[in-house]
């Protein structure tokens, strides 16, 4: 069945938060909802349509930032009470906007997360969950990392109520009281958890930030997985999920908000699995996503909220209605009203935007002028991209990006990224200065771009910061900088297990260091560790290199520390990083190591296809010109044997590859270079000097020489 919305903007709010936006339930079958909307600036506001005009319902005044909203009532009832999430205090209002609640949470921290269900209520900070009911303190849970959703099951099959929380290492934890019952590992950092049945029911909907969603059925001891949607085609990460039958067979559909500002429609067509029904892209992140009723009577819509507070639905009702020969008057004479309602408010804000105009340049050239930088709101996102080993960077602006400088002290890559129509301009660097760049690049906006998406790749060992200098198109002239830490062992990512029988190298510490300075020290090293120390007296955390695919093992405690990895560059590098981390703190570390010389033959083996690919690569595109010449002079490439025709036919393609991979066969290179010195260097050996040799044997690249090389050397 083919699902056709259209595309209607009703308001604008200020910068939204994640799970802000909610549709109050309706008051007759067909009629039309309210919406609650809650910003940066503190408002709750809540509207209804009137004859194609949002009419608010009513505005709370400004306060601070509103970081999440949800529903509530007394069981059985309408969910119509709006509870909202402002720093650690809940507040409650009716639908009419009067405030009946104001609880303050014991949490130092801001709520980040929030579900509500009868008198209980679910408050999450980032790695404390809290439980109260009416108001009085029942459960608290430490996590073991960042938790970034909460949900809560009731249905009759489950004895109590269910808290899930979805934390960023790719765990849902399900908890009883204040124990955890369970963990179910999902393929991604969850970042958004919903209720698949609203009225009860042991199914969750998730959402990863890497863009895969999955169905989970709970129960008492244990979870099964019901089908899982991998993210194929590389689109944003989910921020917002709910469920609702908007194509009308009487089944629950999936609306899903992406941080690209996808928005999705799944079905279930009579399958077990969804499948894709509707795709429609916004300009910016989708925060909120809700399916109901709101612009008119018995049409029903995903409604949507965006990054910058726009209120977007799209709707079943056809926005050209096929009009007969007395209808057209009529229609003409409603257009034209709007259009002069629309000239007249246009003609009021540039009055006022020439008053305030006005106003700035006489109270700036007066005596007492004080200068005022325009504040602006980012939302930036800096995530490893497993499928390519590069991270991507995205930065979300509430107005319109007129230039951004990036800028870094190491050496890194950048990448093409199909979506960025951005101008990129590089500067040249001198890397050899003391704190010299190794990039300098500007990207010059297109107008009204508010989003860019950028992606970087890092060479593992060398460590700095990488930073976004964004400059709006504001008057007077402003620019905010960002920071991202660019780690020792940037290209490895959190797993939940390693293959424990591939030849491993140990690195153990032993010294006089706390369990706080050690895991600190894992911190500066790895990405995705939780920042917080964890509980207990020692933790074990498991790692893979996203780009070879090697792993490593971090075990450690207080006064000792064990690392195992099959790649004895990777135990090289955390060697190096924390005996300087130790020297900083003045503590004496007893290193020791323990290497397998059949770890080195192994991580060949494994960088071996990849080098291969892009030996081949390379050679086909070094002959793409020659081919299109001889193409050329004799008319036709029909002399050619399939092989070079093949090349010519795919040229476009091999040309996109090989673009997109700057400096791959360089860095593949490098990487064996290193597993070389590094495999002697443990044993004391300097091979610098045969460098030469082994550049050599990789131009006529055969794996059996190589190895024969490093066993040789």
């Amino acid at each position: 069945m083919e699902l056709h919305l259209n595309r209607v903007d009703y308001i604008q709010v200020g910068v939204t938060s994640q799970k802000t936006m909610r549709l109050l339930p309706a008051l007759g079958k067909k009629a039309t909802q309210k919406v609650a909307i809650g910003d940066h600036d503190g408002i709750l506001t809540c509207f209804g349509m009137k004859k194609g005009e949002a009419v608010p319902v009513f505005k709370t005044l400004p306060g601070q930032k509103i970081s999440r909203m949800d529903l509530g009532g007394a069981v059985g009832t309408p969910q119509e009470k709006i509870f909202v999430c402002s720093g650690s205090q809940v507040r409650g209002f009716t639908k009419k906007g009067k405030q009946f609640l104001t609880f303050e949470a014991n949490l130092t921290e801001t709520i980040n997360a929030m579900h509500v269900s009868g008198a209980d209520l679910f408050v999450c900070a980032s790695y404390i969950y809290n439980h109260y009911c009416d108001c009085k303190d029942q459960d608290y849970y430490l996590s073991g990392d960042k938790i970034n959703d909460i949900t809560c099951l009731s249905s009759e099959n489950l004895t109590h109520l269910v808290p899930v929380l979805a934390c960023q290492d790719r765990v849902l934890r399900v908890l009883q009281g204040s124990e955890l019952s369970y963990e179910i590992e999902v393929p991604g950092p969850p970042s958004v958890l919903e209720l698949y049945n609203k009225d009860g029911g042991e199914e969750i909907l998730y959402g990863t930030t890497d863009g895969k969603i999955g169905l989970v059925q709970i129960g008492e001891g244990s979870a099964a997985t019901k089908w899982e949607i991998d993210n194929d085609k590389k689109k944003g990460g989910i921020l917002c999920i709910d469920t609702y039958d908007i194509i009308g067979d009487g089944v629950n559909d999936i609306l899903v908000g992406r941080d690209d500002g996808t928005v999705e429609v799944y079905g279930f067509d009579g399958a077990s699995e969804p499948t894709l029904r509707f795709d429609h892209i916004l300009s910016e992140s989708v925060t909120s996503i809700q399916g109901g009723c709101v612009g008119k009577e018995s049409y029903e819509e995903v409604l949507t909220a965006t990054y910058t507070g726009w209120v977007t639905g799209l709707t079943t009702e056809p926005q050209k209605a096929e009009a007969g020969p007395g209808d057209e008057v009529r229609m003409s004479k409603e257009i034209q009203s709007k259009v002069e309602a629309l000239r007249a408010e246009l003609e009021q804000l540039q009055v006022k935007v020439l008053q305030g105009r006005e106003q700035y340049q006489q109270t700036s050239q007066s005596s007492t002028a004080v200068s005022a930088v325009p504040v602006f709101s980012i939302n930036d996102k800096f995530t490893l991209c497993q499928d390519d080993a590069s991270y991507s960077l995205t930065l979300e602006v509430q107005t319109a990006i007129d230039n951004l400088l990036l800028q870094s002290d190491v050496p890194i890559d950048l990448l093409d990224v199909d979506k960025n129509s951005a101008v990129v301009s590089f500067s040249e660097c001198d890397s050899e200065q003391p704190n010299g760049n190794f990039l300098l690049a500007t990207y010059r906006c297109q107008a009204n771009t508010t989003r860019l998406e950028l992606k970087v790749r890092s060479i593992e060992g060398q460590y700095g910061t990488l930073q976004a200098y964004v400059t709006p198109r504001l008057q007077p002239k402003t620019c905010q900088v960002r920071q991202y830490q660019i780690k020792p062992l940037s290209l490895h990512q959190r797993t939940h297990s390693i293959d424990q029988d591939r030849p491993m190298n140990r690195l153990s510490l032993v010294g006089q260091f706390s369990f706080a300075e050690i895991h600190s020290w894992v911190v500066f090293c790895l990405p995705e560790v939780p920042e917080k120390t964890p509980a207990g007296e020692s933790i074990t955390f498991y790692f893979h290199n996203t780009f070879l695919g090697t792993q490593l093992e971090a075990n450690y405690c207080k006064g000792e520390g064990h690392f195992r990895s099959d790649n004895i560059s990777t135990i090289s590098i955390l060697s190096d990083v924390l005996s300087k981390e130790a020297t900083k703190k003045k503590i004496n570390l007893n290193i020791s190591y323990d290497n397998n010389d059949d770890s080195v033959s192994h991580t060949l083996k494994m960088i071996h296809p990849k080098l291969e690919c892009q030996l081949l690569l390379a050679k086909k595109v070094q002959l793409i010109d020659a081919l299109k010449e001889l193409q050329v002079h004799e008319g036709n490439a029909d002399f050619l044997i399939p092989e070079y025709r093949n090349i010519l036919d795919e040229s476009a393609n091999l040309l996109e590859e090989y673009k997109k991979q700057p400096a791959h066969l360089e860095r593949l290179y490098g990487m064996i270079t290193d597993l070389f010195i590094d495999k002697f260097k443990f044993k004391g050996q300097n091979v610098k000097t045969k460098v030469s040799s082994l550049l050599e044997i990789l131009d006529n690249y055969d794996l059996n020489s190589l190895l024969d090389f490093f066993n040789e050397a």
